[in-house]
């Protein structure tokens, strides 16, 4: 069981009033919020170690170089890649797939095929395409079924020896469907396919182990699980990492410069050019000690819980119609209401102090698959309480009433 109450007080941005209601933050699947632990981390940084790092031989250098790698080595552990090189720092979900798409323009021809699913967010849809356009290779794409699936049989009949990467969520940012990431792992192998999983929505719910479930590529934010905005990391194995030339270039990620030739770094500065996020990437360090001590175990279980209430909750008011009811998913509901556009209908939740999220939330085709333009989106936390949905239910209600 959490301490909710202790936990909130961690969160002051809860507190707040919002158009005079008290809040209610219910769009943790585009950004969580942040705790004052991880805040601090951040001022601490800038207060007392802001200085550049691996270049330098004073104090301050080495002192934030330490806390920098630290923090490798924290999310080498907590996820359990092989290797802590293995750990690349990036901006985000959206940086890592593209440094993968990029690394593979000279590995892929017009012979090959790619396999992405219908239900994607746009940053694991849009850098496939591209690669497909430098490339020529074939785009194949899984289907889903009505209740926001992957129909796995029609998986099945794309992945060949053709196939050589397949982009695939871990979880649907616009459903909550748990996608079978073991089964599309093990079936690509097979075949001598790679396989990247867009982790953003899954890395704040649930344990993840990269080398149990045998992972080729995989992406986190860490904006997701109450880190910072800017961080994130790509997980590859070290010998496809190896593989893949660099995704730009300049300082840090070299070896030897000459104007006759360059030569690049070992891993993971190879990927790392220029001066990172370092304040960013030691705040998700703490953000990730934060997680852990709460555990999370009992973050998946309340949250399901709350997923569960919320659910039985909306399923009582007459025309609300919920999208992706999949057996396996995390906190996430998105829905409409008939004849109500779910822009009015998230607007008037702002004005009664709830925040959701509305719009086709980077899915167009999982929109264009329910043939409507949109939905509102609910997201819960592990901060998140059963009162608070009880409130959210009122608002809507009201909402519902002045619209029709």
């Amino acid at each position: 069981m959490l301490d909710i109450n202790t936990i909130r007080k961690d969160f002051p941005i809860l507190d707040q009033k919002v158009n005079g209601q008290k809040l209610i933050y219910f769009d943790n699947a585009a950004t969580s919020q942040t705790p004052n632990q991880v805040v601090d981390s951040i001022v601490d940084y800038y207060k007392r170690t802001n200085s550049n790092i691996h270049r330098g031989n004073h104090k301050l250098s080495i002192q934030a170089t330490t806390a920098y790698e630290d923090v490798r080595k924290k999310l080498h552990k907590y996820f359990n890649s092989r290797l802590p090189q293995e750990i690349i720092f990036t901006s985000g979900t959206t940086q890592s797939i593209n440094i993968i798409t990029l690394g593979y323009t000279d590995l892929l021809t017009s012979k090959d095929e790619v396999i992405v699913s219908e239900m994607e967010h746009h940053s694991n849809i849009v850098p496939v395409q591209m690669l497909c356009e430098r490339t020529g290779a074939k785009l194949n794409v899984i289907p889903m079924d009505n209740q926001g699936n992957l129909i796995l049989k029609e998986f099945d009949k794309f992945i060949s020896e053709k196939t050589k990467l397949v982009f695939v969520s871990h979880v649907s940012n616009a459903l909550g469907t748990v996608n079978p990431i073991s089964y599309i792992i093990n079936k690509s192998h097979e075949v001598g396919a790679k396989v990247l999983i867009d982790g953003a929505q899954g890395a704040s719910h649930f344990e993840i182990d990269f080398q149990k479930l045998d992972i080729d590529y995989y992406t986190v934010s860490a904006h997701k699980m109450c880190g910072p905005t800017g961080t994130g990391i790509l997980y590859g194995k070290e010998e496809l990492l190896n593989k893949l030339s660099p995704w730009h270039g300049g300082g840090e990620m070299i070896d030897e410069v000459s104007f006759e030739k360059t030569t690049y770094g070992e891993l993971p500065h190879k990927f790392e050019p220029g001066t990172p996020n370092i304040a960013g990437v030691i705040a998700f360090g703490a953000a990730i000690e934060y997680m852990d001590n709460i555990g999370l175990d009992n973050i998946q279980a309340h949250e399901d819980e709350l997923l569960k209430y919320c659910t039985q909750e909306l399923k009582e008011i007459e025309g609300l119609k919920i999208y992706g009811e999949a057996k396996n998913k995390i906190a996430v509901i998105s829905f409409n209401v008939e004849g109500i556009h779910h822009y009015d209908l998230g607007s008037l939740l702002d004005q009664f102090g709830v925040a959701v999220r509305i719009g086709h939330h980077c899915a167009q085709p999982v929109m264009n698959y329910f043939k409507i333009p949109g939905t509102v989106r609910i997201s819960f936390s592990f901060y998140n309480t059963k009162e608070e949905i009880d409130l959210m239910i009122k608002a809507l209600k009201r909402a519902i009433t002045m619209l029709q």
